[in-house]
């Protein structure tokens, strides 16, 4: 039965495997078509909006390259060199990630404001409705991409594929911003909207990418599990408390989509080595039920406390031997 159990993860980890890398190549084509699309248009406008959306997607481009390259590379199993395998591949990713994409902002924010010192201006308004069009399209492309992102992103329990999903969804709300703005401007005149508009595009991509950072920076320096899923552990091992006495020392930690999790487990003076082993592995069974990618050490240790003051059924098997 252990062996099926273990054969059956393998098998559901490595079609989770597969399917991220699937859903990766699928940004990755859509981030080139959108950028060899906004690129061509913003500049046959001269719309600085709409080029601004263009580096925001060739930086989509190359953070869908980079959580590509990751996610296959997190999915190789544990080798000589990374004995735990290598998650943090992923939670690398979405640290540079998030650094390309400071850069992308700083580089709008500095050509906006550039352009509204000097006044310059290069719109070409016979074709602002040209540009409408692929703002539009491009809101669309990524609304279906990001959500199929997402959802497998979930899934897997990937932060490359979900840091990849964010930033096309920040895409789908930056394009209709400029979709509207270009809009206005054909409706008003108001050429200065293109350098505003292309500002606050550069202000949700900062803000998109120190979330980003915050979420990589933790994972990478080992922080612990949420508070949610560290309570649904210990509910999961207290659901055996009359078969044990005690836990405690409890550790734990992420590595890309893999879990990692050590606890000691106090049992009873004269419990064997097997039956102290079957109740190990039965705890880890339960663990893996709820969270599958995860690696679990429990140590164990004898109970040198006082009898009466536990609640466990070892309690009365003790007083017996006694």
């Amino acid at each position: 039965m252990p062996e099926l159990f273990s054969r059956k993860r393998k098998d559901q980890k490595r079609s989770a495997e597969e399917n991220k890398q699937k859903t990766a190549r699928l940004s990755v084509i859509s981030n080139i078509t959108l950028v060899l699309m906004k690129l061509s248009v913003g500049f046959a406008v001269g719309s600085l909006a709409i080029i601004s959306e263009a580096l925001h997607s060739g930086i989509d481009l190359l953070a869908a390259v980079i959580a590509y390259i990751s996610v296959k590379k997190a999915g190789e199993p544990p080798d000589e060199i990374h004995r735990f395998g290598h998650g943090k591949f992923e939670d690398m990713s979405g640290f540079f990630e998030a650094l390309l994409i400071f850069a992308g902002a700083v580089l709008i924010m500095f050509e906006a404001v550039m352009r509204l010192i000097h006044g310059t201006s290069t719109l070409n308004e016979d074709l602002l409705g040209i540009g409408i069009i692929v703002m539009g399209i491009s809101a669309v492309i990524n609304f279906y991409v990001s959500g199929r992102l997402m959802k497998v992103a979930k899934e897997s329990e990937s932060i490359a594929l979900e840091s990849d999903a964010w930033h096309l969804r920040t895409d789908v709300y930056t394009s209709v911003g400029i979709m509207v703005g270009l809009v206005l401007i054909k409706l008003t005149g108001i050429l200065i909207l293109d350098q505003l508009f292309a500002f606050g595009v550069a202000v949700i991509i900062m803000h998109a990418a120190y979330e980003l950072t915050v979420r990589s920076f933790g994972t990478l320096t080992d922080r612990r599990l949420s508070d949610e899923e560290e309570n649904r552990i210990k509910e999961i091992l207290s659901s055996h408390a009359t078969d044990f006495a005690n836990f405690h020392a409890l550790r734990t930690r992420r590595s890309g989509a893999d879990r990692f999790i050590d606890l000691h487990l106090v049992v009873a003076k004269d419990t064997t080595v097997k039956e102290a082993h079957d109740l190990s592995d039965h705890l880890e069974s339960d663990i893996l039920l709820e969270f599958p990618r995860t690696s679990i050490t429990i140590h164990i240790e004898p109970c040198s406390g006082t009898c009466g003051d536990c609640t466990s059924l070892c309690r009365e098997r003790t007083t017996q031997v006694k």
